[in-house]
């Protein structure tokens, strides 16, 4: 499942990123979102969704959340 069909506010661990873009990959790693990681979604909205990744909170797109898998 991916993320962007995760519910609000329950704990998810990332089990792959699949965007197809080694940048952004490795962006994604650095903020700690890779596979083995807790990861939950705050809020939805139309275009993306806040999540909460380690102690920081991001926002991030639609198509981003649904490369995502938990």
């Amino acid at each position: 499942m991916s993320l962007w069909e995760a519910v609000e506010e329950k704990e998810y661990i990332v089990s792959a990123v699949e965007t197809g873009d080694e940048e952004l990959d490795a962006f994604l790693f650095s903020l700690g979102c890779y596979a083995g990681e807790p990861i939950t979604v705050i809020k939805r909205r139309k275009s993306g969704c806040v999540v909460s990744i380690k102690d920081g909170r991001y926002n991030i797109d639609k198509p981003l959340a649904q490369a995502i898998r938990i």
